[in-house]
Parts: structure tokens; C-alpha cells; sequence
């Protein structure tokens, strides 16, 4: 089954649990104050790219692991990001701050560059260079 990463669908399901919480818990939780379709638009694409390319290896755009430590420093270093994403949600769930929506938005980027350059995943990668600034400057300006 080298067309599923279930290391990438297990990262993508745990990273989601906050968010599920925070989106049943406060409806009215995030607001949309700076509006840049073209900036919006990017971050979807690159997000649901991102999402898609983490658990599904197209054949010819995903080469896998340069070895078996390469894939070992994969697993620990998506698993620390992981973890560390969710305890700053536990942290900050109700402190809306710059800090949490930056924390919230480089950690996760981070987690798909470095997640595409270890699975050598070219479309993982492609969407989380449109993701990661996006999505950056869409929290930063929303948390303004």
C-alpha cells in the first residue's frame, strides 16, 4: 500500500481534534476580519493539498524515505510538531492572542514542509509552500 501514509493520515487526524472541539464548543469562535480572496483562496488550495497529500502518495510525485532513519527523524519530529500543536491548543483554547494564532499557524506548516521534504513528496511539498505563508499572514492579520 505505498499509495497510503497512514503516518500522515494518523498526524492529520490528531491534529484536527482541537479544532473539531473548538469549532463545536465556540461557533462564533473565528472571526474573519482581514479579507484577501487571493490570500484565502491559496491557503484552501494549499490546506486541503496539504490534508490530501499527507495520507495519499500519487505514483511519479512521492519518491518515500532516503532511509530508514530518514523515516525514523520523520515520525519523531511530525509526532513532536503534533504534540506541540495540540498543547498549545490546551494552552491557549480560550486566550485569543497573537501568539496562539502564530503557534497555530507555523506549527502545521512547518509539520507539511518538513513532512514533503522527508517523503520527498512534490505535490506535498508544492502545497505547503502555497499553504504555510498564507495561512501565516491570514492568522496574523485575523489575530491583529
Amino acid at each position: 500500500m505505498d499509495w497510503l501514509n497512514i503516518f500522515g493520515l494518523i498526524m492529520i487526524a490528531v491534529i484536527m481534534i482541537p479544532n473539531i472541539i473548538f469549532a463545536v464548543r465556540c461557533k462564533e469562535g473565528f472571526q474573519n476580519k482581514w479579507s484577501n480572496k487571493f490570500v484565502e483562496v491559496a491557503e484552501q488550495i494549499g490546506r486541503f493539498g496539504c490534508f490530501g497529500f499527507m495520507i495519499i502518495n500519487i505514483p511519479g510525485t512521492w519518491f518515500g524515505w532516503w532511509s530508514d532513519e530518514a523515516f525514523a527523524i520523520y515520525l519523531i519530529v511530525d509526532a513532536i510538531l503534533v504534540v506541540l500543536y495540540c498543547a498549545i491548543w490546551i494552552i491557549c483554547f480560550k486566550k485569543s492572542s497573537i501568539f496562539r494564532a502564530l503557534a497555530l499557524s507555523v506549527i502545521p506548516s512547518v509539520l507539511f514542509l518538513f513532512s514533503g521534504i522527508m517523503s520527498r513528496s512534490i505535490l506535498l511539498l508544492i502545497a505547503a509552500i502555497l499553504f504555510a505563508p498564507s495561512h501565516i499572514l491570514l492568522s496574523y492579520k485575523n489575530a491583529k
